[in-house]
């Protein structure tokens, strides 16, 4: 199974992107999901995270209440809509699959990640 990370771009403060993590080769179907961004010298950090049914989510503080996650299990895709943009939101942001047992915010538990996609939001 391969993960790639599409949809980012540049845009305005305030303004809205839509992310999409399409599986390919296979399906991600029945696994935790999570979004992940990087910046040039520092950590990839966890962004949010859905879990396999899709009936729950969770954020970090940053991006609650302006990012919302969702999936279509039948498309193999799950999705990032970001609103109200900030230019701290400028990031590479990846998809990854979740394989752990203790922290969904833990990148050293997932085990599968796409391509990441350029997001910049401008001032």
């Amino acid at each position: 199974v391969q993960l790639q990370a599409s949809g980012g771009g540049l845009v305005q403060a305030g303004g809205s992107l839509r992310l999409s993590c399409a599986a390919s080769g296979g399906t991600f179907s029945g696994y935790h999901m999570g979004w992940f961004r990087e910046v040039p010298g520092k950590e990839r950090e966890f962004v949010g995270f859905i879990t396999w049914s899709g009936d729950s989510t969770y954020y970090t503080d940053s991006v609650k209440g302006r990012f919302a996650i969702s999936r279509d299990d039948a498309k193999n895709i799950m999705y990032l809509q970001m609103n109200s943009l900030k230019p701290e939101d400028t990031a590479v942001y990846y998809c990854a699959r979740w394989i752990g047992s203790h922290s969904y915010a833990s990148r050293r538990e997932y085990d599968l990640w796409g391509q990441g996609t350029q997001v910049t939001v401008s001032s």
